[in-house]
């Protein structure tokens, strides 16, 4: 486990109240009543996801050379190294790791990259957008693939405290829901067979190998789950990471824990978010690796619960070239700990092998 970086803001605790969940309107989620799966309303314009998922398959076929690739948060760069595996190809994250992937403005060295790649992998839903600014401007005729924009249509867009819906933007967190990720790599295999049909064969088998490991977490999280008492599955977070993983699994997200740059919440935010915890009976309140924050373990500590600042939304474990620098040991990680906090057995999870046995030859921004 790397090392804790202090947030240069300070980090105020924000709550949302349950009482002031998402609306039910399409398009929007209720933290207060979850659905199982997935709901998609057809009466609403999914036509932006079937236009982001064609852009993503015009990807040309490149020939005398390696497929020249750019990626930008950590989880995305690491499935997309997990499918190219030795492929004929090269992949750059240009987003570092453990940075604020909301507001981070790529610096002009990252022009560099960006400039000469044939194919720009995002996560999409207003996640990067300063990042496809950049790509317009140096890189007009690489072809962008929205991943997330193109694998979740409209209407299955999440809203909440972090992402409301007058904001125009959904949660963007896709990549904490495992069926959704079986979505992302099939994607993932389209382009890359497109870019590179030379190396089919590698592309389907690495698929089928993820593929596999992805369901069998799937099963290992839904094992776990249900060794949750269904009255603890309540989730309050440093951040609204986790409402697609919140609508697989069935917990509730009764608010989030944000980074922001306001100042100390006062002396009567702080008591209202102490009787809060406790009425709610939140079972752990679950701070970050990289935004570590004061306030919120005063607050555990003044409400009885236990303050847990170790989960990580987009920051991979260890360093680049680490076995466990991987998407799945990073969503390992944080569920075994939130099953754990919340009272369950995680054993289901801690058996659960990451192992791909698929070289990662990305480099990652650090």
């Amino acid at each position: 486990m790397r090392a804790k970086r202090i947030a240069t803001s300070f980090v105020a605790a924000v709550l949302l109240l349950s009482a002031c969940s998402s609306s039910t309107d399409s398009g929007t989620t209720s933290d207060t009543d979850p659905p199982a799966e997935q709901e998609i309303d057809p009466t609403v314009d999914d036509s932006q996801s079937k236009l982001a998922a064609e852009r993503c398959i015009s990807a040309k076929t490149i020939v005398g050379r390696k497929v020249r690739i750019v990626s930008t948060v950590s989880p995305i760069t690491s499935l997309i190294a997990s499918i190219a595996g030795d492929g004929n190809v090269e992949i750059n994250g240009i987003i570092p790791e453990g940075t604020n992937s909301h507001t981070y403005e790529p610096p002009p060295s990252a022009a560099a990259q960006v400039e000469d790649a044939d194919i720009v992998f995002v996560n999409g839903l207003g996640l990067e957008d300063p990042t496809l600014d950049l790509v317009s401007n140096v890189a007009p005729t690489a072809v962008v693939c929205e991943l997330g924009t193109a694998v979740l249509p409209k209407s299955g867009w999440v809203f909440d405290f972090s992402f409301p819906q007058e904001g125009g933007k959904p949660n963007p967190h896709i990549w904490t829901n495992p069926p959704m990720v079986l979505n992302m790599i099939t994607l993932i295999r389209d382009v890359l067979v497109a870019s590179d049909p030379t190396n089919t064969a590698k592309y389907d088998a690495n698929y089928v190998t993820m593929s596999q490991i992805i369901s069998d977490f799937d099963e290992a999280v839904e094992t776990a789950t249900k060794t949750i008492p269904e009255g603890s599955r309540k989730l309050l977070t440093y951040h609204d990471a986790y409402a697609y993983f919140s609508l697989r699994y069935k917990f509730q997200v009764i608010g989030a824990i944000q980074p922001q740059s306001f100042e100390e919440p006062s002396t009567q935010d702080i008591a209202a978010l102490i009787k809060q915890v406790k009425d709610e009976g939140v079972k752990a309140i679950f701070g970050s690796e990289v935004f570590p924050s004061p306030v919120l373990e005063q607050i555990g500590k003044e409400a009885g619960v236990r303050y847990i600042d170790v989960l990580r939304d987009d920051d991979l474990l260890g360093k680049p070239g680490d076995s466990e620098h991987t998407w799945a040991d990073l969503m390992k990680f944080n569920y075994v700990t939130m099953v754990e906090a919340l009272g369950g057995d995680a054993s289901a999870l801690e058996n659960f092998k990451t192992t791909s046995g698929i070289p990662d030859k990305a480099t990652y921004a650090q």
